[in-house]
């Protein structure tokens, strides 16, 4: 069986490290067990910038090596860090193709809808991520509301003006902080919240928690979206990105938010118009935005969020896509992947909840009403 991976170059890090098993380098830590079995496995380093450019870049194109291993290849395996865009159009290039696997949590950057028509079945590793983002996402929460990272760079220049970033400086306790999006990850968000203290704790969810699990968290919902982040400090984005998704928080939304709230979002970047909270930071209507995901990654240098600052000079906590990656995560997604494969291999059923297409339908209710 024919078996292709798109990772990413882990360089020198990756050799230095073997526990960086999302690499090229270290290929998930599944090339001897493969081809033990009689496998062939073909690692492909990822290339391409740009979902919507796809056709025109040479990671795709007809040439390519990588469609030359996808035409015959019969398991597609990547990751959600540097996503191999699987579109349309290149799964019509695959007639063998039976099997995507993302090796992590987020499968959006396969066409989904596709993949079902042509009975391809689609699965992650539901879980391996939840704790690894749930606890980026209360350090982002900490990093806008106490006014770091300025503080840090005000200590790399050399300088000492405390004003300068206590003006700017808050408590995490007594804001109302808000998720939207309480599944795994999200609730986990607000589980860890809870000893902060904060005034309220909010959700915006079209599936309701269970009553025990929202009185565990002392959550309230609400069910308005422009309700929900008016009566936020900070919102925290916890949903997949699907079409209902796709652009949710835009200029419009945006005016809703309280004056100077913070967000932040390590879901998927796409879920938020790039130039409108750009926009919104600079005028004030949000405080900060900080998050490890962007609509195109890698991110190119120009793209706004890398410069972008509210009135004060800080406001910035974006980072690269590594919230889910961690060692300690790759270690849960490598191991996630291969029983995957071998149950694949074996004929037997999968995890329910790794489950995403099956074949030749839906599984799964996290990426939308269906």
């Amino acid at each position: 069986m024919k078996i292709l991976a798109v990772l990413y170059k882990g360089g020198d890090a990756a050799k230095e490290e073997p526990r960086l098993l999302g690499t090229v380098e270290n290929q998930l830590g599944i090339r001897d067990w493969l081809e033990s079995q009689g496998h062939e496995f073909i690692v492909r380093p990822h290339l391409l910038i740009a979902r919507f450019l796809s056709s025109c870049l040479p990671w795709s194109g007809p040439n390519s090596a990588f469609q030359k291993h996808l035409k015959d290849a019969e398991v597609l395996i990547t990751t959600p860090f540097h996503p191999g865009y699987l579109t349309r159009e290149l799964i019509e290039t695959a007639p063998n193709l039976k099997l995507c696997v993302t090796a992590g949590v987020g499968s959006d950057h396969i066409d989904l809808n596709a993949a079902v028509e042509r009975k391809i079945q689609v699965l992650e590793v539901t879980g391996s991520n939840v704790t690894s983002v749930a606890e980026h996402v209360v350090m982002s929460i900490l990093l806008l509301v106490r006014n770091f990272v300025p503080a840090h760079e005000m200590i790399e220049r050399g300088d000492w003006q405390v004003s300068e970033v206590a003006r700017n400086a808050y408590d995490l306790e007594g804001k109302v902080v808000g998720t939207l999006g309480a599944g795994r990850i999200g609730y986990r968000v607000l589980e860890r919240l809870q000893p902060f203290n904060p005034k309220e704790l909010l959700y915006y969810d079209y599936n309701p928690l269970p009553e025990a699990a929202a009185k565990k968290v002392g959550a309230r919902r609400v069910e308005d979206l422009k309700e929900f982040v008016s009566q936020c400090d900070v919102v925290t984005i916890n949903t997949p990105l699907h079409e209902g998704t796709r652009n949710l928080v835009n200029a419009e939304l945006l005016k809703h938010f309280k004056k100077g709230a913070w967000l932040v979002n390590t879901a998927r970047g796409a879920i938020c118009n790039a130039e409108d909270v750009a926009a919104a930071l600079k005028s004030g209507q949000l405080n900060g935005y900080a998050g490890d995901v962007w609509n195109v990654q890698p991110a190119p240098k120009e793209h706004p969020w890398r410069y972008m600052k509210n009135r004060l000079g800080g406001g910035n906590g974006m980072v690269p896509h590594y919230s889910g990656t961690t060692l300690d995560a790759q270690a849960r997604y490598a191991a996630g992947t291969k029983q995957i494969l071998e149950n694949y291999f074996q004929g037997k059923p999968q995890e329910p909840a790794n489950i995403i297409v099956g074949l030749g339908k839906w599984a799964t209710k996290s990426y939308g009403q269906r």
